[in-house]
Formats: C-alpha cells, sequence, structure tokens
C-alpha cells in the first residue's frame, strides 16, 4: 500500500488540503504539493503545435523538478502532477502510448520516468514503441536532432493498426522525438497519431 503524503513534494511543508465527498464523488486524485508550489509552475493556457498539446511552460521551477525526478531519481516526484494528468488523461478514448526510454538509458535511471507520471496519475497505457538508439537528444542542437534518423520500431504491428493513439511524453522541444514516434506509428497503419506532453520547452 502507497504510503500517505501529508508533506508538500517540492517544499515539503504540511499539506493543508482537505479530501471529502466532492473529491471521492469525482473520483479526483489529492494534490501533492502546497499551493505556493503549485503557482510556481507556468501553465499554458493554449499550447499546440504540430498537433501535440502541452500544459506547462519550462521555467526554472519547472527544471528544478525535472532534474530532480529525472536525475536524483527521486521517484516520488513522479505524483507531483497527478491530478492535472488525470483530468487531462481520464476520458481519453485513444491509446495511450508513453515515448519509451532506451534501453540503457532505463538501467541507468532505473525507472521510466512518463510510465511513472502516467501510474501516479492512474491512468492505463500500453507500449508499442522501442527506442532504438540510446543518443540523448538533449546533449544535441535544434539542427542535430531535426537531422537525427528514425529513433523507433514497432513491437507488433497488428497491435496498433486502425487504431487511434495519443503519445505521451515530458517535454516538448523541438518535436523530433515526437515526429519519429508519430511517423513509426503511422507507417505501422495507426489511424491518427496525436501528441501530449506535460511541459513546453
Amino acid at each position: 500500500m502507497q504510503q500517505k503524503i501529508t508533506h508538500c513534494l517540492i517544499c515539503e511543508r504540511s499539506l493543508q488540503f482537505t479530501f471529502g465527498w466532492k473529491e471521492l464523488f469525482k473520483r479526483e486524485l489529492p494534490k501533492m504539493i502546497c499551493e505556493s508550489c503549485e503557482k510556481k509552475f507556468q501553465r499554458i493556457e493554449t499550447q499546440e503545435e504540430e498537433g501535440t498539446v502541452s500544459l506547462f511552460h519550462y521555467n526554472e521551477t519547472m527544471k528544478d523538478f525535472l532534474h530532480r525526478y529525472k536525475f536524483l531519481h527521486d521517484i516520488l516526484l513522479a505524483h507531483v502532477f497527478n491530478q492535472v494528468l488525470q483530468q487531462h488523461l481520464k476520458h481519453e478514448k485513444s491509446i495511450i502510448v508513453p515515448i519509451p526510454m532506451h534501453v540503457d538509458s532505463l538501467k541507468k535511471r532505473t525507472f521510466a520516468h512518463v510510465d511513472e507520471l502516467l501510474k501516479a496519475a492512474h491512468i492505463p497505457f500500453e507500449h508499442h514503441l522501442i527506442k532504438i538508439t540510446g543518443e540523448q537528444q538533449s546533449l544535441k542542437s535544434r539542427q542535430e536532432r531535426l537531422q537525427t534518423p528514425q529513433l523507433f520500431e514497432i513491437i507488433e504491428h497488428s497491435k496498433i493498426r486502425n487504431k487511434n493513439i495519443l503519445l505521451i511524453d515530458d517535454i516538448y522541444t523541438t518535436g523530433t522525438t515526437i515526429q519519429h514516434a508519430k511517423r513509426a506509428l503511422k507507417e505501422a497503419g495507426a489511424m491518427e497519431v496525436r501528441a501530449f506532453t506535460l511541459i513546453h520547452g
């Protein structure tokens, strides 16, 4: 059983939220950060780029969050955005497919960060992609990213043929990763492929 979180996952102040019948009726997850920290994450009012919807700007607070979560291996931080991700994805009818990590990167990090975000938000997902290169896109220039050869392979074509897919990733920067995944899925027979990211860099 998951340990009850009583303090903000960002600043560690005691959480003062009440979780009453309204939240239970709506089946909402409890917030895991305080109002003060929540306000530091800058929401995007309307952001859609090349069929990809994003929720937050990549400001200093978000940079710190990603550093702690992904590179300091603070897996509990996957719950920071559990409520907002649940609200945006719980009624999704398409098959939700997280962008995978390369097997070598997964061994180093010990957890798949996009998977854990979805698990924390109680969003079901399926894996249909394999990342075939361990190169880090974040270490490349914009021009180098745009010239990157195909990053993904499909696990089993028959599982996605004529299906609608929603790709999920943590951050959208140049869009290279998302576009590679979309192309691989469409070439394998997917009907419609959209994308959703937590952050727009």
